[in-house]
């Protein structure tokens, strides 16, 4: 009985979803986080009877008969939707209002992040928790007495009485399709064949959105959705288990009928 096969894929999408699901809430208070949403796809069809054949006495049929051979996972979406935003007051705490991202420089490789979580090293450069120096790199003297970042991405660094140590630039990052950068973790992301190249400019030029300091960006994740999908999901888990079991107890009796 196929009704077997379909059942268990039904059980099967369901697990990847509640995995989802608990994904995102392990991350809800993660900075720059975006959360993921599964697609699902039907299988092939058993076509028994073609829609508009024409039966032996002339006439048509209309709808014909196709049997469905359950459901798979097509993919894991990132949502780039904005999330909340944090005042920390902290100067090395910047947010992205809008699209883009930051980049920063991992193991001689770049990656992308919308964590703004900045810090300094011990030569004054903005890094990310990890160590990650912020690109191009800004580096902040030792004698500085402040930082101010516009929501154009420019950073002037003051010294005592006002006087002006550095200046510098921050880019931002953007790409055609978001969607199709990949995770590696640590709130990291890598340019693919999906995501297309980066697209680099000025914060508040041309679609970019603005840096605002003393901010952080926090996790898009809507507990309450979240917490909605998981019951679904356990529901349709538990429903195609039932139809498992149905299928099996079907089999069970076809078994018996010769005793």
């Amino acid at each position: 009985m196929r009704g077997l096969l379909t059942s268990a894929s039904g059980m099967l999408t369901q697990q990847t979803k509640i995995e989802v699901s608990s994904n995102n809430l392990a991350n809800a208070n993660t900075s720059g986080f975006k959360k993921s949403r599964t697609n699902f796809q039907d299988l092939m069809y058993q076509t028994l009877v073609v829609a508009g054949a024409v039966t032996p006495d002339g006439s048509q049929i209309p709808t014909g008969i196709q049997m469905g051979m359950g459901a798979k996972l097509a993919s894991v979406q990132k949502d780039f939707s904005q999330g909340d935003y944090v005042h920390t007051g902290n100067e090395l705490d910047l947010a992205i209002e809008g699209k883009g991202f930051f980049k920063v420089l991992s193991g001689g490789a770049e990656y992308y992040t919308r964590a703004g979580n900045f810090s300094l090293d011990s030569e004054g450069y903005l890094t990310s928790p990890s160590g990650d120096r912020l690109q191009p790199e800004i580096q902040v003297p030792s004698d500085a007495v402040t930082i101010s970042t516009q929501s154009n991405g420019k950073v002037t660094v003051y010294g005592i009485g006002g006087q002006v140590l550095s200046e510098a630039q921050i880019t931002l990052y953007t790409f055609t399709n978001p969607s199709g950068l990949y995770a590696i973790g640590k709130n990291l992301l890598s340019q693919s064949e999906g995501s297309g190249a980066p697209i680099e400019g000025t914060p508040g030029t041309n679609g970019i959105g603005s840096v605002s300091q003393g901010y952080l960006e926090m996790s898009n994740v809507s507990m309450v959705e979240e917490m909605v999908d998981l019951i679904t999901g356990q529901r349709i888990y538990e429903a195609c288990s039932k139809s498992l079991q149905t299928v099996d107890s079907m089999l069970q009796t076809a078994v018996n009928t010769k005793r």
